[in-house]
C-alpha cells in the first residue's frame, strides 16, 4: 500500500481535493498577485524536509531569510487545511504574512508540481494528470492578432506609398532591422480585404500581418475618417487571392464594364472562383475584347500549380496498380526502376511539392531523379537545384550522370565563381551552408525544382540556414528524408513549411490542436494524430522496408550479448551508481544535468572498454575480444566487406590494431576526414577488392551509399534509434545484391543492455504520425529534464530502500535536522570533485562546461542553494 493510499483512507475527501488542485485554483487562493507569486517560485526544487502531510493538514516549514538574503534557523509555517467555506474547499494560512505571499505560493507550488512525491498520486499516474482545456479557436485567433499588433507597434518599419494622396493603394514596407521589402495592397481596414507579400500573411489565415497593421495605423494618422470611409473601387480587372481558412481565387471588377464583357464577369463579383477552367476561358474572352486583365504574381503561381497538378494527375493515373509493367519503369532513367520506385516518382511529380520519407536504403535519390525526368518531359522544366549535405555532393553528381542524360554543375570555389555556377546546367548541386552564403545568387535564379536531400537539416526553424532555404521560391519542391520526425512534431512542421506553409495550419492553431498540456502548463504528449496523418497524406509518402521487402535483398539483425570483464563491471558500477543517485533527485539543476550526462557517457564507454574511461586499464574489454573473434570468423576464407560503426573515435583507435594484426586492409571515415578525402576513401572501399573494412563514426552514417558491404557491425548502441537505422541503411539499400548481416554488440549487465529496451519505444511517435496504416491518436511524452528523467526511470532498476526511506520520511518531514557546518562543506566538496581535471602540468583544475548563458544562471542558483545549506 502506498502512502497516498493510507492518507486517502484517513481523509479521502481532503487528499482528493489536494490531488485535484489546479493552477487556476491556486492563483485564486493567492489573490490578485497569484500568477506572479507562483511564477516567482516555479523553479524552486522540492524539499521533503520542509513538507508534512497528514490527516487534515498539509504543512510547509520554510527557512526565514535574514536581511542579507541568507536563510536563518527560524521558520515560516504555511498550512493548508480543509475548509468548506472557501471556494476552493481549502484554507491557506502563513505565520509571517496575512495575504498572499511567496511562502504560500511555495506551498501551493509543491501541491501542483510534486503530487507523486507527496503521495497524492501513484507514480504511474503522474502523466495522467488532468489536461488543461484546449483553447477555443476564438481565443487562439485573438491572441495571434494581439501578438501581431504588438510587433507592428514595436518593430521599426519604413512605409512608402506607391500612389501618394490615395488611401486605398499599394505601399512598400521596409523592415529597418532586416532590410527586407514587402508590398502591402491596402483595400480596406477589415481582415481579408487587403494583401501583403510577406510569408506570414500567406500562411497565418488571419487576413492580416504586422506590416498590414502598421500601414493601417499609418493611414489613420495621415488620412481623415471621411477619406477612409470611402470604399475601395477597382479601376481594372485583376485576379488575386484571399488567404483565409482556404486560399480563394477572386476577381477585382470595376463598376462600369464594357457591355460586351459585363455579363461574363458579373458571375464572379464578390464571390470565390470555383471553376478555374471556366475562369481561364472567361478571361480569354475579356482579352479578345481588348480589355486588359491583371493577374497578380501569387495568383498566377497558384493557377499554374493547380493546372500542373491536374495534368500530372491525369498522366500518373495511367500507372494504376500495375507500375511493374508500365513503360516508364524502363524508359525514364538509364536503369530500370522497381515498381514501388516508379510509384514514388509518380507521386512526387503529381503532388508537385511533396516529402518522400521512405526508410533509408529504398532509393529516394533515384525516385527523385525519375520524378524530375517526368517533369522534364511533360512540363518542360529546365532548372533543378539540389541542396544536400556537403559529404554527398559528389555522390549526387555521379548518380545524375549515371542515371540521366542531363549535365550537372557542382558548386564550389570562390564566391565570384559560385555566382556564375548557379543555373549553369540543368542540375545545380550545392550544400546547405552555401545556401546561406550565396542566398542572393540563388534567389536571383528562376528554379523550376528545388530538392532538399536529408531534409531534416531544416527541422530547426530558428536557424538562419533553415530560414534561407524556406525563402527559396520554385515551381516544384521535393524533400527527401528518412527521418522527418525524430523526437517532436516541431521537426515535421518545420519541414512542411518549405513544402506547403498552409497545409498544417498556422503554428498558433497547429500546436494547441496537437499538443497535450497539463493543468500546470507542462507539455505531456501529442493528440489528434489521426487528423495529422490525413492532412499529410496528399503531400507525404513513406514506405518501410517491410512493405517492399519482396523487392529488397534480405537483411538479418543479430544481437550479440557479451558478458563484461570484471574491470568493465567495476568501472560501470561506479559510474552507474552516480547516475542512479542523480536521477532520483526530485529536481535537477544545470549542474545535475551536466554531471548526469557525463556519468551516462562513462557508463556507455565502459560497456565498450574501461580503457576509454581510465587509460590505466588496458586490455580489459570483452567487446574487443568478441570483435576479434568475429573478424576471424567473417574474413577467414571469405571475401565479404564490412562496415564497423562506433560512436567514439577512441573506440575506433582500439579497433585498428585488431585489423592490423590480421593484415586486413581498411579505410576509416570520421569527423576529422575532409570531404575530398572522404570521397576517395569511399571509392577505395567500393572499388578495391583488397579493402575489406570501413571503420566509421556516425559521420559516415548519413548520405553515403556503401552497397559493397554486406556486413554491418554496430560496436555500440546510439541513443537515437534513427542513427542505428541510418547505419544499417548504408549497406541495406537499393543496389545491394547480397543478403546483409547486421550485428549489434551489447555488453550485458550494463546501461547499454537497458538502452536496447528504449529504442523501440522511441520510434512510437514517428510511427504514429508517419505510417499510413497507424491507428494511434495520442502519444504521451515528456520534455526537457523531465524527458531525461522519465527515460532514465525506465532504464534504472528501482532502489526499494531509498524509495521506502523517502516515503516514510514524509510524515515527519516538518522536523528539520541540524547538521554541522563542516559536514556541509564536505558535501559541497563532494559535489564539486566530479568536475576536477588535471591540466597538462598535472595540477588540479575545476572545469564546468556550460551549454549556454542561461546555464550560468542555473549554476549560480545551485551554488546559492549549496551555500544556503552550509550556512543554515
Amino acid at each position: 500500500m502506498t502512502r497516498g493510499q493510507r492518507l486517502a483512507e484517513t481523509n479521502p475527501e481532503f487528499i482528493h481535493r489536494l490531488a485535484s488542485l489546479t493552477l487556476d485554483e491556486a492563483r485564486q487562493m493567492l489573490g490578485t498577485s497569484g500568477e506572479a507569486l507562483l511564477k516567482s517560485v516555479e523553479s524552486e526544487p522540492f524539499d521533503s524536509e520542509q513538507a508534512y502531510l497528514a490527516d487534515g493538514l498539509f504543512r510547509v516549514m520554510i527557512p526565514q531569510r535574514k536581511n542579507d538574503g541568507k536563510a536563518s534557523r527560524r521558520k515560516v509555517v504555511v498550512a493548508v487545511r480543509p475548509d468548506r467555506r472557501q471556494p476552493s474547499g481549502l484554507a491557506l494560512s502563513c505565520t509571517a504574512c496575512s495575504d498572499g505571499c511567496t511562502h504560500q505560493a511555495l506551498a501551493l507550488h509543491y501541491l501542483l508540481a510534486y503530487k507523486v512525491e507527496l503521495g497524492l498520486l501513484p507514480p504511474s499516474d503522474e502523466a495522467l494528470l488532468q489536461l488543461a482545456p484546449e483553447p477555443s479557436p476564438e481565443e487562439l485567433q485573438n491572441q495571434a492578432i494581439s501578438d501581431r499588433r504588438e510587433r507592428a507597434r514595436l518593430e521599426s518599419m519604413e512605409i512608402r506609398p506607391l500612389a501618394p494622396d490615395v488611401v486605398w493603394s499599394d505601399y512598400l514596407v521596409t523592415s529597418r532591422k532586416s532590410g527586407r521589402n514587402y508590398r502591402v495592397a491596402l483595400r480596406g481596414m477589415e481582415p481579408g480585404e487587403s494583401y501583403c507579400s510577406c510569408p506570414d500573411f500567406r500562411a497565418n489565415t488571419l487576413g492580416l500581418c504586422k506590416h498590414l497593421l502598421r500601414v493601417q495605423e499609418h493611414v489613420k494618422r495621415v488620412y481623415t475618417a471621411e477619406a477612409r470611409s470611402k470604399k475601395f473601387v477597382p479601376e481594372e480587372i485583376a485576379v488575386h487571392l484571399t488567404y483565409g481558412e482556404q486560399v480563394e481565387v477572386r476577381l477585382l471588377i470595376p463598376e462600369n464594364l464594357p457591355a460586351e464583357i459585363a455579363p461574363l464577369l458579373e458571375l464572379y463579383r464578390d464571390r470565390a472562383v470555383t471553376d478555374l477552367s471556366h475562369l481561364v476561358h472567361t478571361l480569354a474572352k475579356v482579352r479578345m475584347a481588348q480589355v486588359p486583365v491583371v493577374i497578380y504574381p501569387d495568383a498566377e503561381e497558384f493557377l499554374q500549380q493547380e493546372f500542373d497538378r491536374r495534368r500530372m494527375k491525369a498522366m500518373t493515373e495511367s500507372l494504376g496498380h500495375d507500375a511493374e509493367h508500365h513503360p516508364w519503369r524502363t524508359e525514364l532513367l538509364t536503369t530500370p526502376l522497381l515498381g514501388y520506385q516508379l510509384e514514388g516518382a509518380a507521386f512526387l511529380a503529381c503532388a508537385g511539392r511533396a516529402i518522400l520519407a521512405d526508410e533509408m536504403g529504398l532509393g529516394k535519390t533515384i525516385q527523385a531523379l525519375a520524378a524530375i525526368e517526368i517533369l522534364f518531359r511533360e512540363l518542360d522544366i529546365s532548372k533543378v537545384l539540389v541542396v544536400c549535405p556537403a559529404s554527398v555532393k559528389s555522390q549526387w553528381r555521379n548518380e545524375i550522370l549515371k542515371f540521366t542524360t542531363h549535365s550537372v554543375q557542382l558548386v564550389g570555389g570562390s564566391i565570384e565563381t559560385r555566382h556564375e555556377q548557379y543555373g549553369a546546367a540543368p542540375f545545380t548541386i550545392c550544400n546547405y551552408e552555401q545556401v546561406l552564403k550565396d542566398h542572393v545568387s540563388i534567389a536571383a535564379k528562376r528554379w523550376d525544382v528545388v530538392i532538399l536531400d536529408e531534409g531534416q537539416r531544416i527541422r530547426n526553424w530558428e536557424t538562419r540556414t533553415a530560414q534561407a532555404i524556406k525563402s527559396l521560391r520554385s515551381r516544384f519542391a521535393f524533400v527527401l528524408t528518412g527521418t522527418p520526425l525524430e523526437n517532436k512534431l516541431d521537426d515535421l512542421y518545420s519541414i512542411m513549411q518549405f513544402i506547403d506553409d498552409r497545409r498544417l495550419s498556422p503554428a498558433f492553431r497547429f500546436f494547441p490542436r496537437h499538443r497535450m498540456i497539463d493543468q500546470k502548463g507542462r507539455f505531456v504528449g501529442y493528440r489528434n494524430l489521426d487528423e495529422l496523418r490525413e492532412r499529410l497524406a496528399p503531400v507525404f509518402l513513406r514506405r518501410t522496408r517491410s512493405q517492399v521487402q519482396q523487392q529488397l535483398p534480405p537483411c538479418s539483425v543479430h544481437q550479440v550479448l557479451i558478458a563484461p570483464t570484471s574491470a568493465q563491471r567495476q568501472v560501470h558500477t561506479r559510474h552507474f551508481a552516480q547516475v542512479s543517485r542523480i536521477a532520483r533527485k526530485p529536481h535537477l539543476h544545470e549542474l545535475d544535468l551536466m554531471l548526469l550526462r557525463k556519468e551516462l557517457l562513462y557508463c556507455r564507454l565502459a560497456a565498450n572498454s574501461p580503457e576509454l574511461v581510465d587509460d590505466q586499464i588496458v586490455g580489459e574489454s570483452s567487446k574487443l575480444d568478441r570483435l576479434s573473434e568475429m573478424f576471424d570468423e567473417m574474413f577467414e576464407g571469405h571475401f565479404e566487406k564490412a562496415i564497423v560503426f562506433s560512436e567514439w573515435t577512441r573506440m575506433l583507435d582500439l579497433i585498428e590494431p585488431l585489423l592490423d594484426s590480421r593484415n586486413l586492409p581498411y579505410v576509416r571515415i570520421d569527423g576529422q576526414v575532409s570531404q575530398r578525402e572522404r570521397a576517395a576513401l569511399v571509392s577505395q572501399f567500393e572499388d578495391d577488392p583488397g579493402t575489406r573494412v570501413l571503420l566509421a563514426s556516425n559521420a559516415a552514417a548519413t548520405g553515403l551509399n556503401l552497397q559493397a558491404a554486406s556486413i554491418v557491425i554496430n560496436v555500440d548502441l546510439p541513443w537515437n534509434p534513427a542513427i542505428l537505422e541510418q547505419r544499417i541503411a548504408r549497406a541495406h539499400r537499393m543496389g545491394q545484391e547480397k543478403p546483409v548481416q547486421v550485428y549489434v554488440l551489447v555488453t550485458e549487465e550494463t546501461f547499454e543492455e537497458r538502452l536496447l529496451k528504449t529504442l523501440e519505444g522511441k520510434e512510437q511517435l514517428a510511427r504514429a504520425v508517419l505510417d499510413e496504416g497507424a491507428e494511434i491518436k495520442e502519444v504521451w511524452l515528456t520534455s526537457g529534464s523531465d524527458s531525461l528523467r522519465a527515460e532514465l526511470q525506465g532504464l534504472l532498476e528501482p532502489d526499494p530502500a531509498s524509495t521506502g526511506e523517502r516515503q516514510s520520511a514524509l510524515p515527519s518531514a516538518g522536523t528539520l535536522v541540524d547538521q554541522a557546518t563542516s559536514a556541509q562543506v564536505h558535501a559541497i566538496r563532494d559535489r564539486l570533485k566530479h568536475y576536477l581535471e588535471r591540466d597538462p602540468q598535472g595540477r588540479w583544475q575545476l572545469r564546468i562546461p556550460l551549454a549556454s548563458e542561461n546555464a550560468l544562471d542555473e549554476l549560480a542558483k545551485t551554488f546559492q542553494q549549496w551555500v544556503g545549506e552550509a550556512i543554515d
